[in-house]
C-alpha cells in the first residue's frame, strides 16, 4: 500500500508532466494514446507493457483499438489517485514506446 507521501497533488502532477510530454492528466490518472503502424506492432507494445507491469507489480488500465493503445495509470491501492509509482511507470513506458516507434497522441485519450 502506498504511503500518503507517495500520493501527488495536482500541482506535483503538473510539474511531473513537464518531463513526461507523452502523457497528460485526465479523470484522475496519467493517460496517453500510442499510435503504431499496424495491429501487430500495437500488440508488441502491449506485450512489452505487460512485462514491465508484471515486473513492477503496477498495472495500467489498457485498451487496444487496431493500431492504437490507450493507457491510464493511477494507483488503485491509493484510492485511484496518482502516486510516484504512476509517474515512474509512465516514464518507463514512454522510453519503451519510443524504442518501438510509437507516436504519442495523449490528446486523443477519450473523455
Amino acid at each position: 500500500m502506498p504511503e500518503a507521501k507517495d500520493t501527488l497533488t495536482r500541482e506535483q502532477i503538473e510539474a511531473e508532466l513537464r518531463g513526461l510530454t507523452q502523457w497528460t492528466y485526465r479523470d484522475g490518472g496519467l493517460v496517453t494514446v500510442y499510435k503504431l503502424e499496424n495491429a501487430r506492432q500495437a500488440l508488441d507494445l502491449i506485450a512489452a507493457i505487460g512485462d514491465i507491469a508484471e515486473e513492477a507489480n503496477h498495472h495500467p488500465d489498457l485498451d487496444w483499438r487496431y493500431n492504437r493503445v490507450f493507457l491510464r495509470f493511477s494507483s488503485h491501492d491509493a484510492g485511484g489517485q496518482v502516486t510516484t509509482r504512476d509517474v515512474s511507470a509512465a516514464a518507463t513506458v514512454s522510453v519503451l514506446a519510443e524504442r518501438l516507434g510509437a507516436a504519442a497522441e495523449p490528446e486523443k485519450y477519450p473523455g
